[in-house]
């Protein structure tokens, strides 16, 4: 508390006054809050433009908030964000969240047709195309543009890429009940170290493993997290690391368990770990991740531009497209290399696959088991995540970004270009913009 104030005010007050009381204390913070918002509301100027940032989150109260920030440039040339309002909502469907933003925005003048921006979390009743909230407030204003966060862009096409793939669910469901059960308990992390340890002498004795500062370490098996991507391509490299170890750690426990309930989880875990299906998606999202991964921790950079941010995302997706059109020989090799190496057993390529439910007859006798790893898994995977992150990076918001990035003031405006300013004008703002403005433009 202030000093001066307990001074001023809180001694020399009436003994029943109730100054601290929650509710005055409310209505205090209240009118500064208002204050703040009448001064941010002057900065954006009577006429100015401006984008909003929208977030919403659960309170510790279990309550549906939305925080509402405005971006803008203030009079002085300089590109500002102000958080304006935390209001609570009932629900958080597009329509909802439309009529709270309006109400708060109205409250302080501050005019849809003047919004030149929007940015979400990229929940799904947000960033829907058709009915969410973007595209309600592009019906208000076609300027209004949504520009999602790259990184978090990603790791949404990603997630979704590993929950809608049947193969990717399988796979990634399995990885987690490995990591689970050798994790559950200080003792098996332990026998998972030795069994590690004991590979790894095995190894350099035999002349397999070089020596070096940092080499042959030991290592734990990585947990995947719910939502961020990177942690599911450790969690994968972990296991392809310590693939030798867990395998020899889980018959360990099928053989010499405590209890038969406690073998039968090691057996059916191990059974499933050394089939062929889970190694090839091992190793398949090990090299679609190498490529993906790297431009994850690329996007959030600090230092990243929008340029180069977007040639980050082609490059990757250059390179996804050449894995499915030409990596099939060299990566097959590997899975069947690093099979031989695990003792797994391979499947014979040229054999009739047996399709599931829903494929016919004729299907049946025509699939053979190379057609299924090859077109359904590998060029599937591969074609899925391409599908995601041209949905995710769709080319209008490319080349927004890409034409407004010739503004950039850094290093002297070196970027300035006065045909992407043309275009800039001609295709996203030419309503501002007079025939004869456009015309001007271009001398």
């Amino acid at each position: 508390m202030n000093v001066e104030v307990e001074k001023v005010v809180l001694e020399n007050a009436p003994g029943n006054a109730k100054y601290i009381a929650s509710t005055i204390q409310k209505e205090i913070l209240n009118i500064f809050a208002n204050k703040v918002r009448k001064k941010i509301r002057e900065e954006v100027g009577e006429d100015g433009k401006f984008c909003i940032l929208v977030n919403e989150a659960l309170d510790e109260s279990k309550k549906e908030q939305m925080a509402i920030i405005l971006r803008f440039v203030g009079r002085d040339g300089f590109i500002r964000e102000r958080f304006f309002e935390i209001i609570s909502v009932h629900d958080t469907n597009s329509s909802t969240l439309k009529t709270e933003i309006c109400k708060v925005l109205g409250k302080h003048t501050l005019l849809v047709k003047n919004m030149h921006g929007q940015g979400y979390d990229g929940a799904s009743n947000i960033r829907g195309q058709w009915n969410g909230l973007q595209a309600l407030f592009l019906n208000d204003c076609p300027y209004a543009y949504y520009i999602h966060c790259f990184a978090h862009r990603l790791q949404l096409a990603l997630n979704v890429a590993a929950k809608e793939v049947g193969v990717n669910w399988r796979f990634f469901s399995m990885l987690n009940n490995i990591v689970n059960f050798v994790g559950a308990s200080a003792k098996r992390h332990s026998e998972l170290k030795l069994s590690q340890k004991a590979e790894i002498q095995g190894l350099l004795k035999a002349g397999k493993l070089g020596m070096g500062t940092r080499a042959n370490q030991i290592r734990c098996l990585q947990q995947p997290g719910t939502t961020r991507w990177g942690s599911h391509f450790s969690s994968i490299r972990s296991l392809i690391y310590l693939f030798g170890a867990t395998k020899t750690l889980l018959d360990e426990i099928d053989r010499n368990g405590p209890t038969s309930q406690f073998r039968g989880e090691a057996e059916s875990i191990y059974i499933a770990m050394m089939s062929f299906e889970f190694v090839f998606s091992l190793l398949l999202l090990e090299k679609t991740m190498g490529f993906t991964d790297f431009l994850c921790q690329s996007l959030q950079s600090k230092s990243q531009d929008i340029v180069n941010a977007l040639n980050l995302v082609s490059t990757t997706k250059m390179k996804l497209d050449e894995l499915g059109n030409n990596g099939w020989d060299d990566f097959i090799k590997s899975v069947l290399s690093f099979c031989e190496q695990h003792d797994i057993s391979v499947h014979d390529m040229s054999a009739r696959h047996k399709m599931g439910i829903g494929h016919s007859c004729q299907q049946q006798d025509s699939i053979t088991v190379e057609h299924y790893f090859r077109i359904d898994v590998f060029n599937g995977v591969i074609d899925f995540q391409l599908v995601k992150l041209n949905t995710r990076f769709p080319k209008q918001t490319v080349e927004l970004l890409y034409l407004t990035s010739t503004l950039d003031p850094r290093d002297s405006f070196k970027r300035f270009n006065i045909g992407d300013i043309c275009n800039l004008a001609r295709k996203f703002y030419h309503q501002h913009f007079t025939t004869t403005e456009l015309q001007a433009l271009h001398q």
